[in-house]
């Protein structure tokens, strides 16, 4: 009987932490990091310059593939990112904004800073 409770338990532990979905608190933020980025990337290259606005745009790219494999909806995405959009477009760029979700999404997701600078350098963004 020792033997069942213990391997049930196992499969319910381990099954719950091999999705790895991201929190509510976690989603909602990147989410919103991920709409700043896109908004960062819209603005015209003589305001701002040109490698903040590819890291912005290579940003956004793994930021939105990042939250579809974490299981929420592309319509989602594209709905709340349409959203900061409306709120952000033609703001003028935020050092400190920008900043702070670099260091969320770093912390956040592994690997994520070495993946968005390869996404740099590739140019495929």
């Amino acid at each position: 009987m020792k033997k069942i409770i213990t391997f049930i338990s196992l499969f319910l532990f381990t099954s719950v932490n091999a999705g790895g979905h991201l929190s509510d608190k976690d989603k909602k933020a990147t989410l919103k990091c991920t709409g700043l980025y896109y908004a960062n990337s819209m603005i015209p290259q003589g305001t701002l310059e040109l490698d903040k606005i590819v890291y912005s745009i290579a940003a956004k790219k793994f930021l939105t593939s990042y939250l579809i494999k974490e299981g929420v909806k592309e319509d989602f995405v594209n709905s709340e990112l349409n959203k900061s959009i409306d709120e952000l477009y033609g703001k003028p760029y935020d050092e400190k904004k920008t900043g702070d979700c670099d260091k969320y999404i770093y912390k956040l997701i592994p690997e994520s800073k070495t993946e968005i600078e390869k996404l740099v350098k590739s140019g495929i963004y």
